[in-house]
């Protein structure tokens, strides 16, 4: 039997990757304010969710991310818009050993 593991990343702000930091550049920094894992923070406007994981430097081969209480499956990151006051949850799945 194979033993997993679900644990919260920390959602502290973080320097933007260079293939998006153009994009957000352009916005000149305009934030929105959403719930990330249950802590209020800014985040650039017009992230998609795919864009906010590379924001976060998260591993998309290894999260799920809830939305507003729904489950957004890894085909819709790219075109799911981040709004204000979005409730995000992200997590990451860890695999354990065999018992």
């Amino acid at each position: 039997m194979v033993a997993g593991v679900v644990t919260m990343f920390s959602t502290r702000l973080r320097k933007l990757p260079a293939n998006i930091g153009a994009a957000i550049d352009s916005l000149e920094t305009q934030v929105v304010k959403v719930q990330l894992n249950g802590e209020l923070r800014e985040v650039p406007e017009g992230l998609t969710l795919a864009a906010l994981l590379e924001w976060l430097e998260l591993p998309r081969d290894r999260v799920a991310v809830e939305r507003n209480r729904e489950i957004v499956p890894r085909t819709g990151w790219d075109v799911t818009p981040i709004q204000p006051g979005d409730r995000l949850e992200v997590v990451h799945l860890v695999g354990g050993g065999l018992e």
